[in-house]
């Protein structure tokens, strides 16, 4: 697979799309017949059948600006061990985009990239605001929680000593849709209880306490449902097997019944919210929101997790278009009136 492709990409290297060549170019920048050598980063590999019994590789790649479909016809059996997710590969290939199946590489040889053909940096997205940031304003948040036994509780999980913050400050908060990188469990949780701090004040009998305390918890199962490999974000055993909610509601319930003297009542509304935040029965939530707290929580989760979904969109959209494709998190396609810089 690799050399006669090879020469057939030398005989066009003016139409390169190559980061040797007048800088890197990012998945979001690749239009219609680019020629394609460069480096990316494998988030999933499929070997699948064609019709006619032979094998081929369908592989996610990747860089910071977003994620494209590359497809590998010949030599599969070598190749496959090249991709493993996780990998960082080098692609020779051509981009097309077809009006049914979509935008895709179609590859013409791949091998392990050398350490000098890439910047680490340009394959990992990252949170927009500075991890130490979020850090000092999620124990500011944490400050202004009242109730001792809330309080106890959280520092169970967010104490610089924890041997769950360590996890929590590194995990991603997704695989695809949004905060799906290092330090992004962090950055959605910080959001979504900022988020509910800030409107439980606007409406009467919310236990504000009860409600920051559940939206700082509320994902924390996700600490063990995502590995911990920032290049290749993927479920854990215990995430396919559990799924996130189980995960969460069996660690703060193990925590909670730690701290003597643990109000029920208060055990009982917190552990009700991480049960409760996905919403639905048919969006994996075991029970709906029954009270004030375990509703406003799941408003702002569900809420940043849509504005996170716009940062994702914002950051592939191609220079000088304003229209996302249609993105299954957002059940739309995003608008963009003003573009921010990348």
């Amino acid at each position: 697979m690799t050399a006669a492709p090879r020469l057939a990409i030398q005989e066009t290297l003016d139409a390169t799309v190559d980061q040797a060549n007048g800088g890197r170019v990012f998945v979001r920048d690749l239009q219609e017949g680019d020629r394609v050598a460069a480096v990316f980063v494998v988030r999933e590999r499929s070997r699948l059948s064609r019709r006619n019994g032979e094998d081929f590789l369908k592989l996610l790649v990747a860089d910071r600006t977003g994620a494209v479909e590359a497809v590998i016809w010949e030599d599969v059996d070598a190749c496959f061990d090249v991709c493993a997710p996780g990998s960082i590969v080098r692609i020779e290939g051509q981009f097309s985009v077809h009006p049914q199946y979509g935008a895709k590489i179609t590859v013409r040889s791949v091998r392990a990239a050398d350490p000098g053909e890439y910047d680490h940096l340009e394959l990992v997205e990252g949170p927009p605001t500075p991890v130490e940031r979020m850090e000092a304003d999620l124990r500011d948040l944490i400050a202004t929680v009242q109730n001792s036994h809330l309080r106890a509780l959280l520092d169970r999980f967010f104490a610089p000593d924890s041997p769950h913050w360590r996890r929590f400050r590194e995990a991603p908060a997704a695989k695809y849709y949004h905060q799906a990188y290092p330090h992004g469990l962090l950055d959605h949780s910080l959001s979504v209880a900022q988020a509910v701090s800030a409107v439980s004040s606007a409406f009467p009998g919310i236990d504000r306490d009860v409600a920051v305390t559940g939206a700082l918890l509320h994902d924390i199962g996700k600490t063990q449902a995502y590995n911990d490999d920032p290049l290749a974000i993927d479920l854990t055993d215990a995430g396919k097997l559990q799924g996130e909610i189980p995960l969460g509601y069996y660690l703060v319930r193990r925590e909670i019944e730690e701290i003597e003297g643990f109000d029920p009542e208060l055990a009982q509304a917190v552990l009700h919210i991480i049960l409760s935040h996905h919403g639905s029965l048919e969006h994996g939530s075991p029970v709906v929101p029954a009270t004030r707290e375990a509703t406003l929580v799941h408003a702002m989760d569900n809420l940043g997790g849509k504005l996170g979904s716009f940062d994702r969109l914002e950051r592939e959209l191609p220079e000088g278009e304003r229209w996302s494709k249609y993105d299954r998190g957002i059940g739309s396609g995003a608008f963009f009136r003003e573009r921010r810089a990348a």
